[in-house]
């Protein structure tokens, strides 16, 4: 099968189609998505080699439990063990042994076949179409928020970051009740938000003064990023850091002190929680959506993710006709 490989260099090449595990099925990837976890992945984060990707909708296609096959799927890009004291708490997101899908000794998506743990799937909903399905992965991330900490109508919050993953935060805090507001850089992607019926204002905007946000969610995806979200929020608040990156972060350890602010890491979500949000239409993905390239485009697709007004690359392994190769 065709798949982006990276050894230290991004390439297309033939590789051998998956075997699936008897607890495992077999995925044709029908679209998958480039985040900005894949661009650091290129640039030493996670020190993974192989095929990139963890955002997808396929259909499954081999399955020791017939009862899978045919179906149309997302999936967690976790593999946990099973039997560790994470596990049997339920938080085998953080099992010491799991592998991640795309991002640590696992195999990704961008390729015409992935296989996948079934207690990793979720069907999708057939009122979901497959360029929406495909957000699932990111929109659970942004949902995990809810998930971590209380929300109200009080809370002043700042998604700060105009990229695909914080105009996802921001329409989901939005539906929770916050009085939100999307800071960025880039005219384009600002628009889109508007077109979200989102608030928006410019970083570096006068009328954004130090200490104005009881939340700041951190989604630049830049190392700055923190400490404009250090600086907005106010004492006593909250401050969610959703960036992953390579690069090493200076943080300003007195200030936190000092201001006694929360810091809170978020990463992965609740799947099922996502394709709710999907279904009802409370998140908007379609807007996000720059281009979508075929599986063989994917050296190009990585050079225009780079473009500032871009916000959301899918690939399309499947070949003319419908079937893969």
């Amino acid at each position: 099968m065709k798949a982006l490989y990276f050894d230290g260099k991004l390439e297309l090449r033939e590789v051998p189609r998956p075997r699936p595990a008897p607890e495992e099925a077999l995925i044709q990837v029908v679209l998958a998505g480039l985040c900005g976890t894949d661009r650091e992945i290129l640039k030493g984060y996670s020190k993974f080699r192989g095929i990139l990707g963890h955002e997808f909708v396929g259909r499954v296609v081999e399955c020791a439990n017939k009862n899978w096959l045919g179906k149309r799927v997302v999936g967690e890009i976790n593999v946990a063990c099973g039997d560790c004291e994470y596990c049997l708490w339920g938080l085998g997101r953080h099992c010491p042994r799991r592998t991640v899908m795309g991002i640590v000794n696992r195999d990704g998506v961008f390729a015409e076949y992935v296989a996948l743990p079934i207690v990793n799937l979720h069907e999708v909903p057939p009122e979901i179409p497959d360029e929406e399905a495909v957000f699932a992965e990111p929109v659970a991330a942004a949902a995990e928020i809810l998930e971590q900490m209380p929300f109200s109508h009080t809370r002043r919050t700042a998604v700060l970051g105009d990229g695909r993953l914080g105009l996802l935060v921001a329409q989901v805090l939005r539906d929770a009740g916050g009085q939100v507001t999307v800071i960025g850089k880039h005219a384009s992607k600002l628009d889109v938000a508007r077109s979200l019926r989102l608030k928006v204002a410019r970083a570096g905007d006068e009328q954004l003064p130090a200490a104005s946000f009881t939340v700041v969610v951190e989604a630049t995806g830049s190392p700055s990023g923190l400490a404009e979200a250090l600086r907005l929020v106010e004492p006593r608040g909250t401050v969610v850091m959703k960036s992953t990156f390579r690069d090493t972060v200076t943080l300003d350890t007195a200030k936190v002190v000092v201001d006694e602010i929360t810091l809170l890491g978020s990463r992965c979500g609740n799947f099922s929680k996502a394709l709710d949000l999907l279904r009802d239409g409370t998140v908007s993905v379609r807007p996000l959506i720059s281009k979508t390239l075929p599986l063989e485009a994917g050296l190009e697709a990585f050079e225009y993710l780079k473009d500032p007004s871009c916000l959301k690359v899918l690939l399309s392994p499947l070949a003319p006709g419908g079937k893969a190769g």
